[in-house]
């Protein structure tokens, strides 16, 4: 038809730029053999640049709006009104309108039409954009047409695509519009077919929302709709809803509301041969695609006609596997308290590094249990490990388990966890800790040294072969009975102590400043910090003005700041490996960026007297002794008491002479990890300065092979890692799930309890005694400022949010279990403690006071 028209006959997938999102989808719909398109045409984004080039002035409101704040929502509304309006005046060209008209002459001088927006940035498998910008109905005439085409172009600037793309770092400029133009169809009922269940995952399940008339009136929340659910050609699930209003076609153009007759609003909108016959076309559908759908269908005389596909952008991915068995995928950023998305390089190297095959999905890693779960042994080691540190997880396990999704295979070879040979008895001596460390410590010294000396190739040779010596130390069996010894004995003491005298929990007072915890010294290490600078005014001015990381080397300059450097120095010579989400790779450490300490010691200067570090570990000490003697005294007052203390006594010993070194192989492997970044940043470096890179952290987006190639070649493919990019920002998105299956269904789990009061919000306890305060809900510690009392409430706490625990008195987070880092350091400082409670920062605001059962595990919202 020409450079400003194409019909849908014109177009593929390959055509995104030129008929957008919506019109690419819609021409490969209409190839597909069996599945009906009403016909029509796109406007090309040829003639939307023809428009944009005939207002220069537009280009500058388009730049002062893309330097607004996505929060700032009355500048956007008022900047992007500003541009639709200035679009909607511009006159479309003779060329370009003669060009529609003979379009809709093709279509049928008498027919009514759909014009829709179809952005390029639009239905993309990263982003839908779903509702974003406009759609009109049963537009009347030529002359309509083209206004309405008009008010397409414009809602390129509606508010919410506007703040949709700022939140999604699009670019305004970026992104063109086309319009799609369509006959209008006036169906019996129309609705929305997944070809996946949009609200479980599950790829094997296809879920149809259904009404009477146009589909605007389900859009629009109108209706209820009825739901049907359509497993391997079979119906599993109905609900008819009440459909009491209609969105019909007007014979004057546009459409009306309109009463269902009384009698039909329970009747189901769809036959049950209908809902067959459209889960079957969905599959179709879906399989020319290759990704799950979200079909936009109507109903004409019995034919099904689809009006749009687009891919499901909110479905958490399903690792790439190369058979067709099941597989049950559990997160390790759950375990690790760090759920973000993880960059390539993040990714590949812990690959590289784990003990285990690790599956990557969303950006985020798992591991498949599947054939854990098929032999007796292998369920009892996963319910015995990740089951007793989280419920929610142990749950969603038994409801698979349940289903028999992984049936018991006879003969079945055990692949859980080696927890007999983890348990196996070992000696109360704390020189074995003292052993494991030093022999650590060593590892990483040799690691350093021998690695600086590396360059090009040899660097990825190098610690390809150190990944091996990484894995020795941090599964060196000993390690691992000496952390299975103060779980267990936790676990014993938690147990028998309840039993035999009623007291729950007493092992999260036996453990309060144990010898040899790593993480948690690291926040009472920071507190001596404060105490160097506290004494000189200047240095602390000069630090309540910091904003940038050079300030270290300003601190010498001013009274007292020599000692206050070194002494930042020292902690970061010890700590400055750590840094948010650390097991990725990628993320800036606090060597990186020294600033995000800043905050922290000016808290702890603020909030804190000298000495407060010794004072603090003097004091659990002794809260930890005067409970030992007041549990052993009431333990030998029972039936056998003197043979029950001397056991008593026993795992008490063992507790603390072993459960801080729970922290020490993540603290060895965060250490060789920096070691690696550094050597691998000394490369990007070498690439930038070669003009082979435009930015050192462009490698982020390669695997570590990848990244080895491109040092060997020279070489980059940029198209690769601007790829990369955009689905990293989409996985950014998504939140993982803890459990779920190959089928794509994410299991949750629930706590099962009846023992929580109406209206409070439910979690795992993981550090006793109740505690009430001003809830501090947080995401970034960098940014936390804490008063005395506060309770601070965030999604997770990995190691680096160690510091901010001397200045909080008690914990909630989403993610958690019983051995979780913030579990052991809470219980370490004597903060009560909930973890694993769901949507914790959306159920609780920030400065709300709340009371926190780290005891029995839930969380009152008091105001």
């Amino acid at each position: 038809m020409g450079r400003y028209v194409l019909s849908f006959q014109e177009i593929d997938e390959g055509r995104v730029a030129a008929v957008g999102g919506k019109g690419a989808h819609l021409g490969e719909l209409s190839r597909i053999q069996g599945v009906t398109v009403p016909p029509g045409v796109c406007i090309t984004t040829d003639a939307f640049e023809r428009i944009m080039a005939q207002a220069p002035s537009i280009g500058e409101q388009v730049d002062r709006l893309a330097r607004l704040d996505a929060d700032d929502r009355r500048a956007i509304r008022e900047s992007s009104a500003e541009i639709r309006r200035a679009i909607e005046a511009i006159t479309i060209p003779d060329d370009i309108a003669a060009a529609i008209r003979d379009a809709l002459s093709s279509l049928g001088e008498q027919s009514t039409y759909a014009v829709r927006s179809s952005a390029t940035a639009e239905d993309t498998p990263a982003a839908s954009f779903a509702g974003q910008q406009d759609t009109y109905l049963n537009v009347v005439g030529p002359t309509s047409v083209l206004r309405h085409v008009s008010c397409c172009w414009a809602s390129l600037f509606t508010e919410r695509a506007v703040t949709y793309r700022l939140r999604n770092a699009i670019d305004h400029r970026t992104v063109r519009m086309a319009v799609v133009v369509q006959r209008m169809v006036v169906p019996h009922a129309s609705g929305i077919l997944f070809t996946a269940d949009p609200v479980t995952g599950d790829r094997t399940v296809a879920s149809i929302d259904a009404s009477f008339g146009l589909g605007e009136a389900l859009v629009s929340g109108l209706v209820n709709p009825d739901v049907f659910k359509v497993r391997d050609d079979r119906a599993i699930a109905r609900t008819i809803g009440t459909k009491q209003l209609a969105v019909q076609a007007s014979s004057l153009g546009g459409t009306r509301q309109q009463e269902v007759e009384p009698e039909l609003r329970q009747q189901p909108a769809l036959t049950d041969a209908q809902i067959l016959r459209l889960a079957k076309l969905g599959r179709r559908i879906e399989a020319h695609f290759g990704h799950p759908q979200d079909i936009e269908w109507c109903l004409v005389d019995d034919d099904f006609q689809f009006v749009q596909s687009r891919p499901i952008t909110t479905l958490f991915p399903i690792p790439a596997v190369s058979d067709r068995d099941r597989h049950v995928y559990v997160s390790t950023g759950h375990q690790q308290m760090m759920t973000d998305a993880m960059r390539p390089l993040g990714i590949s190297i812990w690959q590289l590094t784990a003990a285990a095959p690790m599956h990557e999905a969303g950006g985020r890693i798992f591991v498949d249990v599947a054939r854990a779960l098929s032999s007796p042994a292998g369920r009892a080691g996963l319910f015995a490990t990740l089951g007793k540190s989280d419920p929610l997880i142990k749950d969603a396990l038994q409801t698979i388990i349940d289903r028999d999704f992984v049936p018991l295979v006879p003969g079945a070879p055990d692949a859980g966890p080696p927890v007999k040979e983890w348990s196996a008895p070992i000696e109360t001596d704390p020189a074995i800790v003292d052993e494991l460390i030093a022999h650590g410590r060593a590892s990483i010294e040799h690691l350093t040294r021998e690695i600086r000396a590396k360059s090009g190739t040899d660097v990825f040779d190098f610690i390809a072969t150190d990944m091996e010596e990484r894995k020795r130390v941090a599964f060196d069996p000993r390690g691992m009975q000496i952390i299975m010894a103060g779980m267990t004995s936790s676990w014993w003491l938690n147990e028998h102590l309840e039993e035999w005298i009623g007291e729950r929990n007493v092992a999260d007072t036996l453990v309060q400043s144990v010898p040899n915890n790593i993480t948690s010294e690291m926040g009472l290490d920071l507190l001596d910090v404060a105490d160097v600078i506290r004494p000189h005014p200047k240095v602390v001015a000069f630090l309540r003005q910091v904003e940038d990381d050079g300030f270290l080397d300003e601190l010498p300059t001013l009274p007292g700041g020599q000692e206050s450097r070194h002494a930042i120095d020292a902690w970061l010579e010890k700590y400055g490996m750590r840094g948010v989400g650390e097991i990725d790779i990628t993320r800036p450490r606090w060597s990186e960026r020294p600033t995000t300490l800043v905050t922290l010691i000016l808290g702890n200067i603020r909030n804190f007297a000298p000495g407060e570090a010794e004072r603090r570990f003097t004091q659990g000490l002794e809260a930890a002794r005067r409970k030992e003697a007041e549990l052993l005294q009431r333990v030998r007052l029972l039936p056998d008491g003197v043979e029950k203390a001397e056991e008593v006594k026993r795992m008490i010993d063992r507790v603390r002479t072993f459960v801080g070194y729970r922290e020490y192989p993540k603290y060895f492997i965060v250490n060789r990890y920096f070691a690696y970044k550094q050597a691998l940043m000394r490369e990007a470096d070498r690439l930038v300065a070669s003009n082979v890179l435009r930015d050192r952290e462009d490698v982020f987006f390669l695997t570590f092979p990848e990244f080895r190639d491109v040092v060997r070649t020279n070489v980059v493919d940029y198209d690769l890692i601007r790829e990369r990019n955009e689905v990293f920002l989409a996985h950014q998105r998504l939140t993982p799930p803890r459990v779920f299956t190959s089928d794509g269904e994410i299991v949750t789990g629930a706590y099962r309890r009846d023992d929580v009061p109406p209206g409070a919000l439910v979690g795992l306890p993981v550090s006793a005694g109740t505690i009430e305060g001003r809830a501090r809900v947080v995401f970034d510690p960098a940014k936390a400022d804490f008063e005395p009392g506060d309770i601070l409430v965030t999604p997770y706490t990995d190691p680096s949010w160690t510091p901010l625990f001397v200045a909080i008195n008690g914990l909630v987070t989403e993610v958690g279990g019983l051995m979780t880092h913030g579990a052991v350091i809470a219980r370490e400082y004597g903060l009560p403690a909930v973890v694993g409670v769901e949507h914790a920062t959306e159920r609780i605001r920030d400065g709300q006071r709340i009371r926190v059962h780290g005891t029995t595990g839930y969380v009152e919202i008091l105001s």
